[in-house]
Order: structure tokens, then sequence, then C-alpha cells
């Protein structure tokens, strides 16, 4: 081995014992029923055919966990396709045009809407993907045909123009008899005909972000070899594997479609005991970490504050 590479080695095991030991993070690996740690968890990953991570926005461990298990992945697999809820489907063209450096920054950024606090919690993910020329994905429903749902529900879809329905799901499935739309209709509070229709939209953006998925691992395998898609979303899109987990799952059959959901704690309670079997059906990996500031996981979604 030559010098310098053995010096490289020696340098990425240092600090991966050294982020361990400092690790903000408790993961608890549900199906082992035990925690293990960051390293453990991303190797597993690594074997998946889609990870979904869950985050919660504005907690910034979330972010710094993101951009580590992406470079984790990076250097596990040669195929990683990076897939946002934060970005529109619309964003594709000058996402795309950035990442082949056709574009400034400035100019990709004043073309594609993108989410507050940009800067710090998801510019480096896409800076890593453009990096290696690996692919970005604008997974997400664009936010002026969810507000037409939310207006007059899902039959307001009929009425987009050809272009516009290129910008969402072709199949949207919205029942009101499972789990999810419990979970929902208890996050808001309510259930009215409007909250309906903003669970509607809340498909919309499920069914969409789903395809999105399943339409990049699709177009990412060659010759036999199959990509890993990594989704970043919020975690009420993913929790229970609900949400936009279950409609990846419905399109891409057979696949292994790996949850991780990140719960921001009291520092305190960090050493707590495993967490209870209820917990555990969240996701496959649940990634304790401190609460800087409240949190929520909901939606940017209009004028109210759907679950996310």
């Amino acid at each position: 081995m030559p010098r310098y590479t053995a010096l490289l080695a020696a340098s990425l095991v240092a600090a991966a014992v050294l982020s361990a030991q400092e690790s903000p993070f408790r993961v608890f690996d549900s199906g082992r029923g035990a925690f293990v740690d960051v390293a453990r968890m991303n190797a597993d990953l690594a074997t998946a055919d889609v990870v979904f991570i869950g985050e919660v926005h504005d907690n910034q461990n979330t972010h710094a966990l993101e951009l580590g298990t992406l470079e984790a992945l990076a250097r596990l697999r040669g195929d990683v396709i990076l897939s946002l809820e934060m970005f529109e489907r619309d964003a594709q063209e000058p996402l795309d045009h950035f990442l082949m450096g056709h574009t400034s920054e400035e100019e990709f950024l004043q073309q594609s809407r993108p989410w507050p606090h940009y800067q710090t919690d998801y510019k480096p993910l896409v800076d890593l993907q453009a990096g290696r020329g690996w692919p970005v994905i604008a997974s997400n429903a664009p936010h002026t045909i969810v507000t037409k749902v939310v207006q007059a529900g899902l039959d307001a879809l009929a009425a987009l123009s050809d272009a516009d329905k290129k910008f969402v799901a072709s199949d949207v499935q919205c029942p009101t008899d499972d789990d999810y739309f419990k979970r929902f209709i208890k996050e808001m509070g309510e259930h009215t005909g409007t909250t309906e229709r903003y669970y509607q939209a809340q498909c919309l953006r499920d069914e969409t972000m789903a395809e999105s998925i399943a339409q990049a691992y699709a177009v990412g395998s060659i010759g036999g070899k199959h990509p890993l898609v990594v989704h970043i979303t919020g975690s009420f899109h993913s929790d229970f594997h609900e949400g936009a987990v279950e409609r990846t799952a419905r399109r891409l059959p057979g696949k292994r479609v790996v949850v991780v959901s990140v719960v921001p704690i009291e520092k305190e309670k960090m050493n707590v005991p495993a967490p209870d079997a209820a917990e555990r059906k969240r996701a496959d990996y649940l990634v304790w970490t401190p609460s800087a500031a409240p949190s929520t996981a909901g939606v940017l979604f209009l004028t109210a504050q759907p679950p996310r």
C-alpha cells in the first residue's frame, strides 16, 4: 500500500473513532433490538436500494447526520443518488445545469426556490453530489399545484395542463382508512373538509416524491447494477414506513427500503433505556440527538402547518 494511501486510511480510522467518541447521536437498530454505532448503521444502509432519512428540519444535528451519512455511503457505494423533498420537480432543470457546471450557484438558486437555510442545511449535500458528478433529484410536487389541491381537492389535477401534469405523480392514491390518515388528523388536531383537502395535498407530495425516487432508481439501473437512492424528507413523510415510504415500496416491489428517523430529545435523556415496542415501529433506525430548541415535524405547507 503506498504511503499516502496508508496515511489516508489511518486518518480516516482515527477520525471515525474520534467521531464515535464525541458523537451527538445514539442509534437504535429496531430490527436487532439493540443500540449500535453510526458506522454499523451506515454499513447496513449501504446494502439497501432506497434509504429514507426523516429529519426534523430545524435541528442542526440532523443535518450533520445527513451529511455524515451521505459521505459514508459515498465511500461504501459508487452509485448514490440523492433525492430531496426540499426541491420541487420544476426545479430539476436548473438543478441539473448547476450540477453540470453550466450555471452559477446564484443563478441556480434564483430559479429553484430553495428552502430557508439552504446554505447551512442542504447546500453541503448538493455540493457533495456535485463534486462526484452524481445526481440530485428535485422530488417534490410544486407548491402552486399543491395549493390547487388544498383549494379544490384532487379533482384539481384533472384540469392541469399537460406540462404541469409532468410535475406531479401520475398515480395518486389517498385512502382515509389507514393509520397514516389517522396520524395526520391527530397531528392537525381536527377533522374537517378543509383538513381532508390538506391531507390530499399531503398524499400528492408523498406520491410525487415516491414516483421521483422510483424513476431515479430505474434510470440509474444499468447492466443489472442498481443505484442507492437516499431521500431526505421531513420525518412525518417516512415514519412508521407510511407516507412516501409506503408509496415508494408500492412502486418498487421487492426492493429493500430502509427508514432512518432522527428524534431530537432532551440531552439528559440520551442515555435512557431502549425505546418501547411502539416507538421501534417508527423506523428501522432511530437516531436520538439532543434537541437544541423546540422543533416541529410539519410540512412547509401554505398557511397551515400539517405534520411532516
